[in-house]
């Protein structure tokens, strides 16, 4: 059996890079919607555009009553305004041939940081009434929202085009409807095993709340805890099947690689399609949550926009 496996590696390695470039193309349309980089980076700038506006107005050049403090105020203010238009694009057919959708969706997330930022730069990061307190804190909790829903987001759509993938489709790519992994690794029983019941587990889940907070949280560390299993399984059974060969340490180490890079892609596809109906379960609830906040800032906005110009 194992030299069935490994007689014919070049054949399989050519395969392996057929599925690996099949993979780099999807990874390179998900590159900005799930990585976790991509993410940190993200969240890095905005952290760092509330640093600079609350350390530029510490330095005393404006108030928020002032000329300078007021412009400022309404470009943040129009920033707000114009992220209604993303949903307008999104939902009104008439306006679906306004543009490409990616672009829109890039234009609603900087609106979504410009503007509040902008905001806080016009407050002072202080607030002088009631009115005022109201519309910039129900803003922040929907600016926060709105960084909480990014990250949903990313997980449930592709990215920049704001396209929903179907869960059938998502596990076509990630290759789990053909188990290449599993039938590549025939030789380790015990992995084969392990990735069966990874996959059993998971896609086979119990809906629920507690289902998915654990395949939210808790599943990477499991996909970790499955990985460094077969590892020590993949090394067992590489062993006599490396002297019954004749492998030198090179190729053993080649074989060894190859084998491990194979049970982590599956395992990352198992938790990635696991993972998906978590996300869109969360995404619905935090649709939910968020609209009732929106209607509070927009609410509390032209009160104290009423309020500014009445007094």
């Amino acid at each position: 059996m194992g030299g069935n496996v490994f007689a014919s590696h070049d054949s399989v390695k050519v395969r392996s890079i057929q599925v690996g470039d099949a993979k780099g193309k999807v990874d390179a349309e998900h590159k900005f919607s799930s990585s976790l980089p991509v993410d940190v980076m993200v969240y890095l700038v905005i952290g760092m555009l509330v640093l600079s506006a609350w350390k530029f107005s510490r330095m005393d050049y404006f108030k928020a009553g002032d000329d300078a403090g007021y412009w400022i105020g309404v470009a943040g203010g129009v920033m707000m305004l114009l992220l209604f238009s993303y949903p307008l694009r999104k939902y009104f057919t008439f306006a679906r041939s306004w543009g490409r959708v990616k672009w829109w969706f890039l234009l609603h997330m900087m609106l979504g940081v410009g503007g509040p930022v902008l905001i806080l730069l016009h407050s002072t990061f202080r607030v002088g009434s009631l009115n005022a307190a109201v519309a910039l804190y129900s803003m922040v909790v929907v600016a926060l929202s709105g960084v909480i829903g990014r990250f949903i987001f990313a997980r449930v759509n592709r990215g920049l085009h704001g396209e929903k993938m179907e869960l059938r489709e998502l596990q076509s790519r990630a290759g789990l409807e053909e188990n290449e992994a599993r039938s590549k690794l025939a030789f380790a029983p015990r992995v084969e095993a392990r990735l069966l019941a990874f996959e059993q587990r998971e896609l086979k889940a119990r809906s629920g709340w507690m289902t998915y907070t654990r395949q939210v949280f808790w599943l990477p560390v499991q996909q970790w805890l499955a990985y460094r299993h077969c590892a020590r399984d993949l090394r067992d059974a590489l062993r006599p099947l490396a002297q019954q060969q004749h492998w030198g340490p090179g190729e053993l180490l080649k074989h060894e690689r190859y084998s491990k890079t194979l049970v982590r892609r599956y395992l990352r596809a198992v938790t990635l399609v696991a993972q998906y109906t978590a996300y869109a379960r969360f995404f619905s609830l935090w649709h939910v949550a968020h609209i009732p906040f929106v209607y509070l800032m927009v609410v509390s906005a032209v009160v104290h926009v009423v309020a500014v110009h009445a007094y």
